[in-house]
């Protein structure tokens, strides 16, 4: 898909707050009165969402990349059916929708929005930031990447092609990054710890390690 999708789709262009649903607050009420009523633990739904948003799902995606950056034959899998390359991988986690991996490169650049609402791989990324949920972001994702690219500090070379692409309720995209330099002798282990949800998306790039060479290490 180019970088304009679906020209049937409304784009809102409110660059305001963004308000509340009327099921986020459903939700939030439902959740104070089990609270409040000693049904449900804060702690373990506090618990919960930590491990959906930092464990479960940015890791599992990470794996994956981490994977094709370190074994070519996994990457022309996962770029030829990402369904059934991410199956190979075991995760928890129990969402699995159509995937299609998309890869970045040197000369291409892929961002993930949905524009009708915020259809996202919870099982791969975890939970979505508030910002991929916004109408800002639905709509200028389409109109200017590269001005929301910018946004998030993500510059591209102007001979960089930005590739667009809109997630259904039938397919969701995984980009996978560009392996950073000074990764080249790193295992899978120690590049799944770099990989970030962010990047999946495709707002920004993988930064190369800093510092000391971390463990992992590929004799």
């Amino acid at each position: 898909m180019s970088s304009d999708p679906h020209h049937h789709h409304h784009h809102d262009h409110d660059h305001g707050q963004e308000v509340p649903s009327t099921t986020a607050l459903r939700v939030k009420a439902l959740e104070s009165l089990l609270v409040e009523k000693g049904l449900v633990d804060p702690a373990a739904l506090d618990a919960i969402v930590d491990a959906y948003e930092t464990k479960i799902g940015p890791r599992n995606g990470a794996r994956v990349v981490a994977r094709a950056w370190t074994d070519p034959a996994y990457r022309a899998r996962l770029l030829a059916d990402a369904t059934a390359a991410i199956a190979e991988i075991d995760f928890p986690g129990s969402e699995r929708p159509h995937m299609i991996a998309v890869e970045n490169t040197p000369d291409v650049h892929n961002l993930v929005v949905c524009t009708l609402c915020s259809c996202y791989p919870w099982s791969l990324l975890g939970l979505p930031p508030v910002w991929y949920k916004s109408s800002a972001y639905r709509s200028r994702a389409v109109i200017d990447p590269r001005g929301v690219l910018k946004d998030f500090g993500t510059t591209l070379d102007e001979g960089v092609a930005v590739h667009v692409w809109d997630s259904t309720a039938e397919v969701r995209y995984l980009v996978v990054p560009e392996r950073p330099t000074g990764t080249e002798g790193m295992d899978e282990d120690a590049l799944t710890e770099l990989v970030t949800r962010d990047s999946m998306v495709g707002i920004v790039k993988v930064p190369a390690p800093k510092g000391p060479a971390p463990k992992g290490i590929v004799p």
